[in-house]
This record gives C-alpha cells, structure tokens and sequence, in this order.
C-alpha cells in the first residue's frame, strides 16, 4: 500500500524546534518545505496539518502539537477521521538506538522505549510504518532526558541531516507503495567518509 500520511514527532514550541527529539519534526517540515505544502494549525486533530501532491501523490501531513507522550492524542483522531491503514502510515521519529546519521525504515514492533509511539500503539496497533532517525545514545539511561531535549553538537546535524535526505529521496517509492525497496535503499545509507 502506498503511504497516505506522513506524522513527524516533535515537541511543540521554539524552545525544542532544534533538539534531538524533534528529528520527525525536521522530516515532514522539509517534506513542506520542498513541496510547497502549507502547513496549519488543525484544533482538530490538536497538530499542524496539510495536504498536498508529492511526486503524483495526494499527500497528508501532521505534526502533533501535543508533546510527545501525548502524540497518541493527535495521530490517533487524524487516522481513524481520514480511515487512514496502518499500511499507509509512515511516523518519522528520533531513534536512540541508532547513531546519528543512520536512519531506518521499520515495519511493526514494539514502541522500543519511545514515549510517543508508546502513546500511539495502544489505540492502533503497531503494524505500521516508522521512520527511525538516528540520534544516538548518550551512554546511560540517566542522560537519556538531556541527550534528547539538548541540540545536537555541528558535526551530528549535518550527519541526521544527510540520512534525512536519505530517505527523502526514498519518497517516491515509499509513495508508490514499494516498501520494501525504500527500506532497502533507506536502511543501506551510509554517512560519506
């Protein structure tokens, strides 16, 4: 199935634009960006929403403004109002497991210890897609709160940027459907030396 909607998490509001944990956040923004795609607030579905055409594609896009333990409380209005599959949801978020500059495309499984698709998956299941975005882990789960709440350092931007480009070029297949190309081409990136 091809995706229909695209959920970036983030947290709301200018203090966190630039931190770690607004990596899904950065995704969907260029995505808007690049299509010319206005994104509005929507006290509906309590997010900044829009829809537009992406390589021949009719495209939604939420960014919830909820925080992200809450985010369940904005994705889960939005894709049952739409009638939106879990085979045709891609949520793009901040992955500790992954160094930054890594980025991978899963399919189902658990929420892996992250707050807002552990707010999401008890109301849809997990058998949709994510978009993990690589930022790193700092060491101990004691740092955890900082490291992700925290900008990253020059050199680690410009790496979760280059895998975010990654998978923006994966679009048209993700797109069309073809999945499990787009997991192939996203998963086999590799920072330039």
């Amino acid at each position: 199935m091809a995706i229909k909607l695209i959920v970036g998490l983030g947290n709301p509001g200018e203090q966190y634009m630039l931190t770690r944990h607004n990596a899904g956040f950065w995704f969907v923004q260029h995505i808007a960006h690049q299509f010319n795609i206005t994104l509005s607030p929507d006290k509906k579905f309590h997010g900044i929403t829009g829809r537009g055409q992406v390589h021949g594609h009719d495209v939604r896009l939420l960014l919830p403004l909820t925080f992200m333990n809450k985010s369940g409380q904005s994705v889960v209005p939005m894709v049952n109002y739409y009638n939106i599959a879990n085979d045709e949801l891609l949520i793009a978020h901040d992955e500790l497991d992954i160094d930054a500059g890594s980025i991978k495309l899963k399919t189902a499984g658990g929420h892996g210890g992250h707050n807002g698709l552990r707010d999401i998956t008890p109301h849809i299941g997990n058998d949709f897609h994510r978009l993990r975005v690589g930022i790193g882990h700092p060491g101990h789960k004691s740092k955890v709160t900082g490291h992700v709440l925290s900008k990253p350092a020059a050199n680690e931007q410009i790496a979760i940027e280059s895998a975010l480009t990654a998978a923006f070029e994966a679009l048209p297949l993700l797109l069309g459907g073809d999945i499990e190309k787009a997991r192939s081409q996203i998963n086999s990136f590799k920072l330039p030396e």
